[in-house]
């Protein structure tokens, strides 16, 4: 499992809100989760001073430690991840376009890439249901505004770099990176297949030139 520690994320006045169609996505989804708005006013503005440590992400979870009045809680959560075969679609979906990966190197996620992924049956942006967490506190509320807190800054990190949202999903950069360097190798069977083939062909045109240079020789029904 990989695992990436991010940087802390300091204090912001504005409102920080997403601004990527994915970014608004992702926080569309922290919104449905909430119980009350009140929940969420307080996780944006606890998100916006500073005080959520360092985010733990790996594949199908994050984790962080967020400071407020009451002291530190701990905050744990979970986003369910594709199983092997969505893991190998996803894999193909990004190869199937040229730009895609580069796309995603350079912080961007295509909109028809989710889309293609979607109709091939992969899920990548959540909705409210999927982000489970826990945490420390001693709030009803599941999740609770610490746990809102981590998710909206979640949606930042997700915004810079998608390869968050594919981590979380259990596809991690290196894993995703060495499936499509592995995908354009040439299976050593076929490479042998193919050198054997063009062996043959050499063979059989260099028989072909000699037959033309002897005059005896009908070649006709080879031409």
């Amino acid at each position: 499992m990989t695992r990436h520690l991010h940087p802390r994320i300091a204090p912001r006045r504005s409102t920080a809100r997403a601004t990527t169609w994915w970014g608004k996505a992702w926080v569309r989804a922290v919104e449905e989760s909430a119980f009350a708005h009140e929940d969420l006013a307080g996780a944006r503005k606890l998100a916006r001073s500073g005080r959520v440590g360092q985010i733990a992400v790996e594949e199908g979870g994050y984790y962080a430690a967020v400071e407020d009045e009451g002291g530190m809680v701990t905050v744990a959560g979970v986003l369910p991840v594709l199983d092997a075969d969505g893991r190998a679609t996803l894999v193909e979906v990004v190869a199937a376009e040229a730009g895609r990966i580069a796309a995603l190197m350079s912080g961007e996620l295509p909109h028809l890439l989710v889309e293609h992924a979607d109709e091939a049956g992969v899920e990548l942006l959540p909705y409210g249901g999927e982000l489970g967490s826990a945490c420390t506190c001693d709030a009803w509320a599941d999740p609770c505004r610490h746990a809102l807190a981590v998710l909206y800054q979640l949606a930042w990190l997700v915004e810079v770099d998608p390869f968050v949202l594919l981590h979380l999903r259990g596809l991690a950069r290196e894993e995703l990176l060495a499936r499509l360097h592995e995908r354009e190798q040439v299976p050593p069977e076929h490479a042998d297949g193919d050198l054997e083939s063009a062996l043959d062909a050499a063979l059989r045109a260099a028989r072909l030139l000699e037959l033309l240079d002897d005059p005896d020789s009908r070649v006709d029904h080879l031409l």
